[in-house]
């Protein structure tokens, strides 16, 4: 599959020895980092039409995703 955007080492480079050490020790840091990259990599099969979906489906889990992002980011800066 090509590069999937908006991978968090991407979008929070300067974390990422952080949310590797949080993976390991924080189960809660584990389970958003999963659902995360989980949600991510279906909206990016959706948007390249490997699995097609609607646009009201797009739109609560792209609002997932961003839920997701911003609870993980406070975990990193926090």
């Amino acid at each position: 599959m090509a590069h999937t955007p908006h991978e968090l080492a991407a979008e929070f480079p300067e974390h990422v020895e952080k949310m590797k050490a949080l993976k390991t020790s924080d189960a809660h840091f584990a389970r958003l980092f999963d659902e995360y990259h989980e949600i991510n990599r279906a909206i990016h099969r959706a948007e390249t039409d490997i699995e097609p979906t609607d646009d009201f489906n797009m739109d609560a889990m792209r609002k997932k995703r961003m839920q997701l992002k911003d609870e993980i980011y406070g975990m990193l800066t926090g």
